[in-house]
């Protein structure tokens, strides 16, 4: 048994570029896992992927050409099955061995060779053979097979190869683009299998225009990449590939000087590199007056269209100057530079044209387009909603201009909320949806509304991602807060939830907005009461139940009827953000058992949530909060069965305390409750707990020496009375319960 590399590579025509490092790397592992599980790999083999946009390689290290023998042990019945009472075997038991391989030539032989074990209750017939290891061809051909079926394709097409049998005739093969090319190699030796109607070689082919010889012919397994780049001016692998790339922007950014910077965007990064197979970066322009429309703009027609890397100043300003990644590396690159210039200038004049054309009516008037854009056919228009997404941005600014002696906020955000969505109508988000929010923070600058409305209305989408900025100021808080919950009412309303990994209307992206406005902007609104005002907008807003105006087009049907939402939509929604914001904590680092403690209590100013948290860790490494905690826990079964036949009175009558233990308890309570009521309600938690945690001795007295449920009724529910006070006590900043072990 010799061990070599090995060097397998699939060769194709261009391959769908954002999924190209998917499939990259899925097929080296699954063909390196196959090797493995049939022993012609080990562990520590090492796998190394290659993709580029006309190939998927795989190099593996120390791969056997023949796998070793196993012996295996092979039950093949009871023995009352297998033999006969003289002990010689039964038909049965000559036909599985004959099945098996083994000689039954002589009975007695094959039976005096079997083993005899116990199975369970039965004694039973084992038969000892050996495996042959897989050969390389034949455990290559598995793998490769395994390797393409696995392959995470994003739409098979399907195409025809000529048979090579003596009749004429085509035969159908399905995959992500057609192959036209095999190789595969053990050291310097060919691998004789097949795949895709491909016999495998020791030849491929290097770039379309730039390769030194057709075909690349490969010395071994080991000399794949080096070949490539050399005869085949060809970087196979993804990664070198990649941060070749990354190098040439940095080195012709640093030409053109003035602290000049690629705008960094991994995706595209990621999408160039699958584009070429030997990346040349060349330096391009457009003319200074395009500067004139919103960089974004630029931006995104350049990225999104034509592939490019824009070039910004060093204050992060757009340039007239872009980098194109060139798939060719002409001696002369004028006609490269050239040709991408003149392709990029219809682009960037249809920007400024949508630009010019939109600055000519104001937002103002845009609003009454909205009533012909549907938003949902359950929930009505684009207009409808933005009366709905006023009408609780009122209620929101009013709540928090109250807080902070901010007059001027309930107009703002009323205006914002207004005119939010008058960009949906305007040509250059109908050709840019991307743009929505950032256009109309633009349009609204130019028609004078000021910065306060301008970024309101741009931030209002905010936050867009996990990382993202929040809303700049106060007015833009409150309509993203109000344009999420709206949205989240209503989806849930209507029935549209998540279910698994979809997610079509982005409500856990929503949910984990709403979070972090209420806490990283310290709002002082409470969740079930603004979730419930949220309910009754809804309730409020008639939808019309009227075909879909003309100028949207017959057909299309009418707006559907729904019943009032229910409350049970508030409580449906504060699982769906308290599960969001327990996910989040625990991510923070938070321990699963603190999370759970403060959720417990449904708490309903979030923005809390963290100093609760940081109490119960302070609490927990306390001595005494063991035993707090598991006497909570016990304090809360006894509530819950008592109050199976009626509700427990938090009163206590001093006049009936018998025992010393829970006199001392109710003193105890008199004493230092009210210190931890006052330090709870000044947002000391962690002072409120610590003052609790006395309580340990008293409380422990208590269970030892005290008949909760003793027969008397006056004493039971006063008694019963003392542990809801404790209770309550304990409980108000986390369920202290869910601490225990």
């Amino acid at each position: 048994m010799t061990t070599q590399n090995l060097l397998v590579e699939l060769f194709v025509e261009e391959l769908p570029p954002k999924a190209l490092q998917k499939l990259g790397d899925a097929f080296a592992s699954v063909l390196a896992d196959q090797l493995k599980a049939q022993g012609l790999a080990t562990a520590a083999s090492a796998v190394t992927p290659f993709a580029s946009p006309r190939r998927l390689a795989a190099h593996v290290t120390a791969v056997a050409d023949k796998a070793a023998d196993k012996a295996v042990q092979q039950k093949l019945m009871p023995v009352t099955v297998g033999l006969q009472a003289d002990g010689n075997a039964t038909p049965a038991l000559l036909k599985k061995l004959q099945a098996l391989g083994a000689d039954v030539s002589n009975p007695a032989a094959a039976v005096a060779a079997l083993k005899r074990a116990q199975d369970g209750k039965a004694e039973a017939l084992f038969y000892d053979s050996v495996v042959p290891g897989a050969t390389l061809t034949a455990g290559l051909q598995k793998a490769i097979d395994e390797a393409i079926a696995k392959l995470p394709i994003p739409k098979v097409m399907s195409y025809q190869l000529e048979t090579d049998c003596e009749l004429p005739g085509w035969s159908s093969v399905n995959f992500v683009r057609p192959a036209h090319g095999l190789v595969a190699l053990h050291g310097s030796t060919v691998v004789p299998v097949k795949a895709l109607g491909l016999t495998a070689g020791n030849s491929t082919q290097g770039h379309r225009f730039e390769a030194a010889v057709s075909p690349v012919v490969l010395a071994d397994a080991d000399s794949y990449a080096a070949t490539l780049k050399k005869d085949g001016a060809v970087i196979a692998s993804f990664a070198e590939r990649k941060a070749e790339i990354a190098r040439q922007l940095a080195a012709a950014a640093a030409k053109v000087g003035n602290g000049a910077r690629p705008i960094e965007d991994e995706a595209l990064l990621d999408e160039v590199t699958a584009l070429v197979e030997r990346p040349n970066v060349v330096i391009c322009q457009f003319e200074e007056q395009f500067l004139g429309v919103p960089q974004e703009c630029l931006i995104l027609t350049m990225k999104a269209n034509q592939k490019y890397f824009p070039l910004l100043d060093a204050a992060g300003k757009l340039t007239n100057k872009f980098l194109v990644v060139s798939n060719i590396s002409p001696e002369d690159t004028s006609f490269v530079t050239g040709g991408n210039e003149r392709v990029v200038r219809p682009r960037l004049a249809d920007a400024k044209f949508f630009f010019d054309q939109d600055r000519k009516k104001t937002l103002a008037s845009r609003v009454d387009g909205l009533s012909k854009v549907v938003y949902h056919n359950k929930l009505g228009t684009q207009g409808e909603r933005v009366e709905r997404v006023r009408a609780i941005s009122k209620e929101l600014a009013k709540a928090i201009a109250s807080q902070l002696g901010d007059a001027q906020l309930v107009q703002d955000a009323d205006l914002a909320a207004q005119l939010a969505k008058t960009d949906l109508v305007t040509d250059m988000v109908g050709e840019f949806p991307e743009l929505q929010g950032i256009m109309g923070g633009y349009y609204a600058l130019n028609d004078g509304l000021g910065e306060t409305v301008a970024h309101a209305i741009e931030d209002h989408y905010k936050p867009r991602f996990a990382g993202d900025a929040l809303p700049r100021n106060t007015a833009g808080v409150v309509v993203a807060l109000a344009d999420k919950l709206e949205t989240l009412v209503g989806m849930f309303g209507i029935g549209n939830l998540p279910t698994g990994d979809r997610d079509p209307f982005a409500l856990r992206r929503h949910a984990l907005g709403v979070i972090r406005m209420l806490v990283e902007k310290d709002l002082p609104l409470d969740l079930s009461a603004l979730l419930g005002s949220v309910v009754q907008v809804h309730n409020d807003s008639e939808i019309q139940l009227t075909a879909f105006n003309a100028s949207i087009g017959d057909g299309l049907g009418v707006f559907q009827a729904r019943a009032p939402f229910q409350e049970q939509v508030v409580g449906q929604i504060e699982d769906f953000i308290y599960d969001r914001l327990a996910g989040s904590l625990r991510e923070q680092g938070y321990r699963a058992q603190e999370v759970d403690a403060v959720m417990a209590l449904r708490p309903q100013r979030l923005a809390l949530v963290e100093k609760q948290l940081a109490a119960v860790r302070a609490f927990a490494a306390l001595p005494e909060a063991p035993a707090l905690a598991a006497a909570n826990k016990r304090v809360g079964n006894i509530l819950k069965k008592a109050e199976v036949e009626g509700p427990v009175d938090a009163h206590v009558n001093p006049a009936l305390l018998q025992e010393q233990a829970e006199k001392d308890l109710f003193a105890a309570l008199q004493r230092f409750v009210p210190e931890a009521n006052a330090q709870f309600d000044a947002g000391d938690y962690t002072a409120s707990l610590q003052t609790l945690a006395v309580l340990r001795a008293p409380v422990d007295a208590f269970f030892d020496d005290v008949m909760v449920n003793a027969e008397q009724l006056d004493l039971r529910l006063n008694r019963q009375g003392l542990l809801k006070s404790l209770h309550e006590a304990m409980n108000r900043v986390a369920d202290l319960s869910r601490l225990v072990s």
